[in-house]
């Protein structure tokens, strides 16, 4: 009992300490909130009032017709200029697309020719460059058959596939997004909280404080463990019902709880990887050079980004040690497909396994770095 007094009331004051840094508390509130937000609805990928231009040297209905066929969301409203504003406005970055219809497309398209078009694309926009230009291809195509024929229609196919959109109906981008960073932010905020408060002791003296007195290493850091952990875990719950359904109206189709529970396992693994950088680092500035070499890997070869379907094996299998693998496949099991514990107790467990590991690893270091103070 007197142990866990301990741990508690080292736990508290490592929440008061956090409560007089302005800083951290900005941060807490910035990544859960704001970057949930930009992340869930500023996505570069994502086709959206992209800048188009029209030269209409034929000025027919046709043309007309293909201008027409431009409009918001995906596209702004194109804007007529001439071919001598081609290059300055693709200069000056004011044009992504610029669509060239020459003299005489109408009647050569009527007479049975294949005239072409020519399609400007500003490639150093890389996301919008490739979806765009396959958006406007399709367009054109689609305008200039349903001209031809004097009527739109469907084709139709020898065989008709039935879609259906499983966890997503409406292809919501956001839906993806505003988790998927929630899940990065309990990584990277966990990482930094924990490693931040060892560093900041040191810097500030007192660690030797603690050195003094009836406590063990290993009380320390169950004690920086469970405070920076809750603060994390109880602003992620925040997070998914404040932002993520309240401010994105984004379903969540399973049990927050069971979630939250989840996120507790990893929050074990990866508070007790900040404690372990923390140890290698002498100052912030080192700290945050670690954190970038590690959280990079942990964030991009997850899954949250690309399917590990799509990674090389060796690649993938080594992603299986790492915790950031399985938060991720039982984040997305829960929060999108509805899944149960009898769904997602793999992941569950080896969470747990993974952060044993890091625990005791990083109380071997901690012990290490305490001896060498002493």
């Amino acid at each position: 009992m007197q142990r866990l007094n301990n741990i508690f009331r080292l736990g508290v004051k490592e929440l008061w300490s956090l409560a007089r840094d302005p800083i951290m508390l900005v941060l807490i509130v910035y990544t859960f909130t704001f970057a949930v937000y930009t992340a869930a609805t500023a996505m570069p990928e994502t086709l959206h009032r992209a800048a188009i231009a029209i030269v209409d040297e034929d000025v027919s209905p046709l043309s007309l017709r293909i201008a027409s066929a431009f409009y918001p969301p995906q596209f702004s409203s194109p804007q007529p200029i001439t071919m001598s504003e081609v290059d300055p406005g693709m200069d000056a970055g004011n044009f992504t697309f610029v669509l060239v219809i020459p003299p005489e497309f109408q009647q050569d398209v009527l007479a049975g020719d294949t005239p072409d078009i020519q399609l400007n694309v500003d490639a150093t926009r890389m996301s919008q460059a490739f979806a765009g230009s396959g958006y406007i291809q399709q367009i054109v195509q689609g305008e200039v058959a349903d001209f031809v024929q004097g009527f739109r229609s469907t084709p139709v196919q020898p065989v008709e596939l039935a879609l259906r959109m499983r966890f997503n109906p409406g292809l919501e981008r956001s839906w993806f997004g505003s988790l998927m960073e929630v899940i990065n932010q309990i990584t990277m905020l966990s990482i930094i909280l924990t490693g931040a408060a060892l560093i900041r002791e040191r810097e500030h003296g007192t660690i030797e404080h603690l050195l003094v007195m009836p406590v063990t290493a290993g009380e320390i850091m169950l004690s920086k463990i469970w405070s920076m952990g809750s603060v994390v875990l109880l602003a992620s719950g925040v997070s998914l019902v404040l932002v993520v359904r309240g401010a994105l109206n984004v379903p969540i189709e399973g049990s927050v709880a069971l979630f939250l529970l989840g996120t507790a396992l990893h929050l074990f693994a990866t508070t007790s990887m900040g404690i372990f950088m923390a140890t290698l680092a002498r100052t912030m500035p080192q700290f945050g050079l670690l954190l970038m070499l590690t959280l990079l890997p942990l964030q991009m070869l997850s899954g949250a980004m690309t399917p590990r379907e799509s990674m090389p094996s060796l690649v993938a299998n080594l992603m299986l040690l790492a915790p950031t693998t399985h938060f991720v496949s039982l984040g997305q099991a829960i929060l999108y497909r509805g899944a149960g514990v009898n769904v997602v107790w793999p992941q569950f467990v080896a969470l747990l396994l993974i952060g044993g590991v890091f625990f005791v690893v990083a109380l071997r270091r901690f012990r290490y770095s305490l001896s060498r103070m002493g």
